[in-house]
């Protein structure tokens, strides 16, 4: 028998009512009333065959745990799938009073197809959602997850780079603004040059022979580069910047490969690139992938005493 829940502590009563709301609507949505998404189960016993599926072997004991399930409850479900030939006991290497359970291949037939119920059920509900939403949809679930188990190991982050959309070059004049007066402290003089060279590229873009990368991690913008022309042989990057949050993971070194890797297939003979010298992770980017230091000249702007630097490649 489970021990009695503790007495909850004070909590707003429309933040119970708002949160139970939620609980009917997703799981009346998702189908994970019993039965599971239309099948003879119900959600426990596919939980039960999702965990030996992904985690076998595995005690009664630790699938217990995991699953916060009774043991006599358990030892119901796992007995029937036995009798059914979709689970095998056999001795625990680490404790001879236990068995190690795993699905047998007819458990893993029976498995499968409710397993891909699932995943095209997933799929149903963000199909309609914009890219922006489903990645808004994706973070906010892995906000509310690691609020509500914040002992939890973290999830593994995801890093994707994809195409400009309306609104991210907005965001782009916006990160060069904030960062650069946070961390060099610039002036507005050089967010007003970003929002020049901006709208120098939006106005003159060439899709054909320019293109430019938002990199989000865990569906938040993070980074931005771009290539643009400068003639028929030579190509620019530009406006390389990553949030503080997204340093370290190699997505500095990924949006500059994607450029490198764009110019070529471009058939462009040269890349250049304008930087300065205090803008060492930039550098150190730039220098091991071959670029080279061609020029450099001291300056005042900003608000600061700078070195500016023209890099070069051959591509």
């Amino acid at each position: 028998m489970s021990e009695p829940l503790p007495p909850p502590l004070a909590v707003d009563p429309s933040q119970v009512r708002a949160l139970r709301a939620f609980n009917r609507f997703y799981t009346q949505r998702t189908g994970l009333l019993d039965p599971y998404l239309g099948s003879a189960f119900s959600l426990t016993e596919v939980r039960v065959l999702y965990e030996l599926a992904h985690h076998a072997p595995c005690t009664a004991s630790e699938l217990g745990r995991r699953l916060l399930l009774d043991a006599g409850y358990l030892s119901r479900i796992v007995r029937r799938f036995t009798e059914a030939g979709w689970i095998t006991r056999t001795p625990s290497p680490t404790d001879a009073r236990q068995h190690a359970l795993s699905l047998t291949p007819e458990g893993r037939a029976a498995f499968e197809p409710m397993q891909q119920r699932s995943r095209d059920e997933a799929a149903r509900l963000l199909a309609p959602l914009a890219p922006e939403q489903r990645s808004a949809l994706i973070a906010a679930l892995a906000r509310t997850q690691a609020l509500l188990d914040p002992g939890a190991a973290p999830p593994s982050r995801t890093a994707v780079l994809r195409d400009v959309r309306p609104g991210d070059m907005g965001w782009v004049v916006q990160q060069h603004g904030e960062i650069y007066a946070r961390e060099y402290g610039w002036n507005s003089e050089f967010e007003a040059l970003v929002a020049e060279i901006v709208a120098g590229m939006i106005r003159s873009h060439d899709p054909a022979w320019e293109r430019g990368w938002i990199a989000e991690l865990d569906g938040e913008r993070v980074g931005s580069v771009f290539v643009v022309r400068k003639s028929e042989t030579e190509a620019q990057l530009r406006l390389l910047i990553l949030s503080p949050a997204a340093r370290g993971l190699g997505l500095g070194a990924r949006l500059s490969d994607e450029c490198l890797a764009f110019a070529r297939a471009k058939g462009y003979r040269k890349m250049v690139l304008w930087t300065n010298s205090n803008l060492e992770a930039a550098r150190a980017i730039y220098a091991q992938r071959g670029f080279v230091l061609v020029q450099s000249e001291a300056y005042h702007g900003y608000g600061k005493d700078l070195v500016g630097e023209t890099w070069e490649l051959t591509l």
